[in-house]
């Protein structure tokens, strides 16, 4: 985990950084002394911090949470995704109902059985990005055990 450097940080990247990943300040701050104001590497330093938070938290039991769906434009493909967290504050959270509907895209874009499967796609948004990353942004952004419980695809006719 982050630990404290003399670097002095600049400003503009911190609140770049923050705009960008919507992690914490502090965690932001730290990350961009770690990495001597890098915003790149901050940003990778900040993912693999969301993994260790992610082995952390996963033990804690999760009640809440939502199911989201998707119905692409041609109406021969629809999606539904069951994401859990532990409260429904952070299910109500507007970030984290806008992940459940890219997780939902997503799966419509690019198939998967399994949910294992589909954590290990590239993200269609951002293809620097998988979609165990975004997870594990969410994970450090909201700081509970969140996780993908079941996914279900349906293309018409199959």
């Amino acid at each position: 985990m982050p630990t404290q450097s003399n670097v002095k940080v600049d400003y503009p990247k911190l609140k770049t950084l923050r705009e960008e990943t919507g992690v914490s300040f502090s965690l932001c701050k730290k990350a961009l002394e770690e990495t001597q104001n890098n915003i790149e590497k901050a940003k990778k330093l900040l993912i693999q911090w969301g993994a260790e938070k992610v082995s952390e938290k996963a033990g804690r039991s999760t009640h809440q949470g939502a199911i989201f769906s998707y119905v692409h434009h041609n109406k021969q493909i629809a999606t539904l995704i069951e994401i859990l967290c532990e409260t429904d504050f952070v299910s109500g959270n507007s970030e984290f109902q806008k992940i459940g509907s890219e997780f939902a895209m997503q799966l419509a874009s690019m198939p998967a059985e399994t949910v294992e499967e589909l954590m290990k796609q590239v993200y269609i948004r951002d293809p620097s990005k998988k979609l165990e990353d975004l997870f594990n942004e969410m994970v450090l952004k909201f700081g509970e055990n969140i996780k993908v419980k079941r996914i279900l695809r349906w293309t018409l006719g199959k």
